[in-house]
């Protein structure tokens, strides 16, 4: 069992979601957890308290991670407030669906720049300041496998973070920090759920060999697993969690 007493967790895009999921099971091992959200305050707060009232520690800190000055701030925040950062769950980002025809050139930035520029920019300044032997994983998508007609630029954003992951992770090797990502084939989350039909979902669902749409509690296991001292030998890779679906 993943033990994280006395570590440290800076979780990007935390305030609901997967990313909120992914801080209360943190907390819940024992870590020291950084709530990082750009618009939901009230529940990046709610969820400080809820952790706090359960006898976890956990601050909240506002930031657009596609920012550098708001990346230094936030890194530097929670070294000031914990002492250290042990491991950096990149998990914020963005996704719209439509055909590549209809993206507007601003939504193509946009895209790559909260889901692709924010990770470059939290492991390259946190790379600097956290502790020798952390974790980094990103969080990608296993759209990056599949051919769907309107996850074009959002499959994009993803594959890039997915090389992103094997490449830096040989060039911090040297300290002993681990870089991987983690593929979750399509979650019941709103960001999924928004704007999609009935039909559509369960259409999608199909897809999988286990015919359903994934849970945010199945990928838990896999981000302690690659948090823990067990996968020390695991680096650079990205890896797929989506039911057989890709």
């Amino acid at each position: 069992m993943t033990d994280l007493k006395n570590k440290t967790v800076l979780v990007t895009g935390s305030s609901q979601g997967l990313g909120k999921k992914i801080a209360q099971e943190f907390s819940g091992k024992g870590a020291n957890v950084i709530i990082n959200y750009n618009s939901n305050r009230n529940k990046a707060e709610q969820l400080v308290q809820e952790i706090n009232s359960r006898g976890g520690s956990a601050i909240s800190v506002l930031a657009d991670v596609s920012q550098k000055d708001q990346v230094e701030e936030l890194v530097a925040r929670s070294i000031q407030e914990f002492g250290k950062i042990d491991i950096v769950i990149n998990n914020a980002g963005i996704m719209t669906t439509k055909l590549l025809k209809d993206f507007s050139e601003e939504e193509f930035d946009r895209h790559f720049a909260i889901n692709v520029r924010s990770v470059f920019l939290v492991m390259k300044i946190v790379s600097e300041r956290m502790e020798n032997y952390g974790r980094i994983i990103n969080i990608s998508s296993s759209t990056t496998r599949m051919m769907m007609p309107t996850y074009s630029i959002y499959s994009a954003t993803k594959a890039a973070v997915e090389q992103m992951t094997r490449v830096f992770a040989k060039e911090i090797g040297a300290k002993g920090i681990t870089v991987n990502s983690v593929l979750p084939g399509p979650l019941i989350t709103e960001l999924f759920l928004e704007g999609k039909s009935r039909e559509l979902i369960e259409r999608i669902a199909g897809l999988a060999v286990l015919n359903r749409i994934g849970e945010v509690d199945d990928i838990i296991p896999l981000v302690l697993f690659l948090a823990g001292k067990e996968s020390q030998w695991i680096t650079g890779q990205n890896i797929g969690i989506n039911g057989g679906m890709a």
